[in-house]
């Protein structure tokens, strides 16, 4: 059997008895999470809520880095076990100060969820000139994974679970200009171009991270209505996709085919919890289950053999280092 899965030689149903209409309830259902330690970022609203609310319920301890803690406060109030912690995933230094405060409390750190994100989002650029996109989606999680490494070592069994999206398909990853300053900008290239590299640092994580017993997995989520995703998406985008009508309302078959909050996290509980994927990392997953490999780009589902490309791993994964300065403690 193939130890890795660049190529996407390992994308093959683990048949797990879950579909797209599985639940994160259903998912964790028999799993007892009782002194296990979890961080997930983007966890105080969405998908990332429901996973918190997930882990906590099966007795884990969660850590929710949030940049407004106020309101962070009010959407976490009655949930119990969880320790909300002051980080902005756009300042790198706001992720140091984060991870070392962590690292300090010395204990193991069992499931890294690296789920916070933004889409649909103008030209923006981060304070070292990055696009924003690429920034806070992909870099600042690379960041963050690598400050946090020395506590998931200690957890001598721990996953890192890293949200991306059908959209990777919008793009590979574009090495001679990763920051759109030789392009027009697009911002669904953008997007898709974050998650590609999303799936890649997934990839290449698990292949140099498993001998320390840390697994690596990425993950669609599926197309999930109640978010705050497309808060700054314009209208005219939705129209040229053919998701709403003139009116800006949904399209009836667009609305039939979007998932629940517990539905869209059931992907991500089951990459941190499932015991298929004992032995088995660097995968990408959609519908509660392994994908396929999808080699048209003409259709949604699966996932695109250029973002688990061996060659491209490597490659980013140098970049990423020169990129944010920060390497990962690999002995």
């Amino acid at each position: 059997m193939a130890q890795n899965n660049y190529q996407g030689t390992l994308q093959k149903s683990s048949n797990s008895g879950f579909n797209a209409k599985s639940t994160a309830e259903e998912v964790i259902k028999g799993i007892n999470l009782e002194g296990k330690i979890a961080i997930v970022t983007g966890g105080n609203s969405g998908i990332g809520l429901e996973t918190v609310k997930t882990f906590t319920n099966a007795g884990a301890r969660v850590i929710v880095p949030a940049r407004d803690i106020d309101k962070a406060h009010k959407n976490l109030a009655g949930i119990p076990n969880v320790e909300l912690e002051e980080l902005d995933l756009a300042i790198p230094d706001s992720i140091n100060s984060f991870a070392e405060k962590f690292l300090l409390s010395d204990r193991p750190l069992h499931l890294l969820v690296n789920n916070a994100g933004i889409m649909w989002v103008p030209l923006r650029r981060d304070s070292r000139g990055f696009e924003s996109q690429l920034a806070v989606n992909y870099l600042a999680h690379f960041q963050l994974t690598a400050k946090l490494f020395p506590a998931l070592k200690k957890a001598n069994g721990a996953r890192v679970v890293n949200v991306s999206s059908g959209g990777h398909q919008f793009s590979d990853f574009n090495f001679e200009d990763p920051n759109f300053l030789h392009r027009d900008y697009e911002t669904l290239i953008g997007y898709g171009q974050s998650k590609t590299a999303v799936n890649l640092f997934s990839l290449e994580l698990d292949i140099r991270a498993k001998a320390f017993n840390v697994r690596s997995y990425a993950l669609c989520p599926g197309s999930v209505g109640e978010t705050q995703l497309s808060r700054e998406a314009p209208l005219d985008l939705f129209r040229k996709l053919g998701y709403v009508d003139a009116e800006g309302e949904l399209l009836p078959e667009v609305k039939a085919s979007l998932k629940t909050i517990s539905q869209g996290a059931s992907t991500t509980v089951w990459c941190a919890t499932s015991a298929l994927l004992e032995n088995l990392g660097g995968v990408y997953c959609e519908n509660t289950d392994v994908a396929n490999l999808n080699a048209d780009v003409s259709t949604i589902g699966g996932v695109k053999g250029y973002s688990l490309d061996e060659t491209n791993a490597k490659r980013l994964w140098k970049l990423s280092e020169e990129m944010t300065g920060v390497k990962f403690d690999l002995n």
